[in-house]
């Protein structure tokens, strides 16, 4: 029975992280398969009789790099900020277009400072340790309160990282990790059984 125990739980951990991997890739390809739909109708049809997937990946990395060259170039950024403008008159569709897009830059911008660095911070009370990414700093009104010796922090919860809480912590309180992002979102999805520059073993000492 040892024995049988030992097998089955050796199987768990080869198929429950290929099937998982499997099923991500095959969500992320069905997805993108839907820019498709952008394609002349006759093209469609061919590619459903013919059963075709995974080609939206291609066509929507050729989307991303034609809109990316497009909006580089001097045309391209006039273009831009008039249909931003436009977008910014649209009563409601402005405050969530407005809201998304400084998300975005903020997130995508190469010389933007948020999500770059891993801190270890006191969550949710003092002596209970986690591992939070700073944002940025306080703005606004909040600035004229906090000054600037606080640093805002987003702490994700486990395993699904991508819920979570955003708070202002002084700085003196976030100890700044030497793990990249990627480490650090490892060691949170995986519950602290993927630890950071070694062995995906649990750690116990």
């Amino acid at each position: 029975m040892l024995a049988l125990r030992k097998w089955l739980f050796s199987g768990l951990l080869v198929i429950v992280p290929l099937a998982i991997t499997l099923w991500v890739l095959d969500w992320i390809i069905g997805t993108l398969d839907q820019t498709l739909w952008l394609l002349p109708s006759q093209w469609q049809l061919w590619l459903v009789q013919h059963r075709v997937r995974g080609l939206g990946v291609l066509f929507t990395l050729a989307i991303l790099l034609i809109v990316g060259a497009v909006a580089s170039n001097f045309i391209g950024k006039r273009l831009l900020g008039w249909g931003d403008a436009v977008v910014r008159r649209i009563p409601v569709v402005r405050s969530i277009y407005s809201s998304v897009k400084q998300v975005s830059d903020t997130l995508f911008s190469e010389s933007g400072n948020a999500f770059r660095t891993a801190v270890l911070v006191e969550w949710p009370r003092p002596g209970a340790w986690t591992i939070a990414f700073v944002t940025g700093t306080p703005g606004g009104d909040v600035l004229n309160y906090l000054h600037d010796d606080y640093l805002g922090v987003y702490v994700p919860t486990t395993p699904n990282p991508t819920g979570g809480y955003f708070v202002m912590l002084k700085r003196s309180d976030c100890i700044e990790l030497k793990m990249s992002v990627d480490e650090a979102l490892k060691y949170i999805v995986s519950m602290g059984v993927v630890v950071p520059g070694g062995p995906a073993s649990i750690a116990t000492a």
